[in-house]
């Protein structure tokens, strides 16, 4: 019985001293390899994303190659971003600074935290354009609404939402009063939280009205309003050439793209650069990205 349990005690010793040398004293395995959370095809935040650090490249003939590593999970909206990072201290992944919560983490890029005021002065280097996409002839209705979001009204919900303002000197609402209907709209799962809140402000103000608030993705919220299934597309990413030529594509409000991990892990900051091999595949483990 003696000699069992003197096997079993060094048996702990010996996991203790692995788990030591292997970063495990502090709770954070740095040697545990990098769990990439990226998200689905026709997601215009992934579109903006592998764009702006360097994931999407072109080749000689010119065509557009996204190099997201084959073994990133595919995560089929912002919430599941948030899910999985926050129950795996070893995943990153990139979500709309305005879903950003206390849940994860998010990792400053090139020394700059993504804030509002980042975002607005332009030292946070991941940004983009809130879209949205809508034919050339629409409803008074949907029209009315678009003035709305683009109103001082408007863009003060945006505001409060931590996204930038597309204009900060926005024209008062001029409420046209009895307006009746419904507008739909459909589209990025980044953009409808704030839209949520925009429909909310317009309704309480025209309650004749019903806002039909969509999340399905941008390519789906494009196609939708060039296919006349929805009044208003909403689009995290900018539409390209073939969609311009049918559809008008209206800015909104600026958002911050932020990089996020679990509050448990230490990693101080990443470069742009660094960003980029996480999430191609070339930098697999934590160990070298932890000082």
């Amino acid at each position: 019985m003696k000699k069992k349990l003197s096997i079993i005690f060094l048996l702990l010793i010996a996991a203790f001293a692995l788990s030591a040398c292997n970063g495990d004293s502090d709770g954070f395995n740095q040697n545990r390899e990098i769990n990439v959370i990226s998200r689905e095809t026709g997601s215009g935040t992934r579109d903006a994303f592998i764009e702006l650090v360097g994931v999407q490249v072109r080749d000689a003939g010119g065509n557009v190659i996204d190099q997201t590593s084959s073994e990133a999970y595919i995560a089929p909206g912002t919430s599941i971003v948030l899910s999985r990072v926050e129950t795996n201290a070893y995943a990153i992944g990139y979500i709309s600074l305005g879903s950003l919560n206390d849940s994860v983490r998010a990792v400053p890029i090139n020394g700059v935290l993504p804030t509002t005021a980042s975002v607005q002065n332009g030292t946070y280097p991941i940004f983009r354009a809130f879209n949205l996409a809508v034919p050339a002839e629409i409803s008074d209705l949907a029209q009315d609404f678009i003035d709305f979001v683009l109103s001082a009204e408007g863009q003060a919900v945006v505001e409060s939402r931590r996204y930038v303002p597309v204009s900060s000197g926005a024209p008062a609402y001029n409420d046209p009063h009895g307006m009746t209907g419904t507008v739909v709209v459909l589209g990025s799962t980044s953009v409808a939280p704030v839209m949520e809140h925009l429909k909310e402000a317009y309704e309480a103000i025209n309650p004749g009205v019903t806002i039909e608030v969509q999340s399905a993705g941008s390519s789906a919220g494009i196609n939708s309003a060039r296919d006349g299934l929805a009044d208003i597309g909403m689009s995290s990413r900018e539409l390209t050439s073939d969609e311009l030529a049918i559809l008008r594509s209206i800015p909104m409000a600026f958002d911050g793209v932020a990089v996020i991990v679990h509050n448990d892990n230490p990693v101080p900051g990443l470069t742009i650069e660094q960003v980029r091999q996480i999430f191609v595949g070339d930098t697999t483990r934590w160990a070298p990205l932890i000082p």
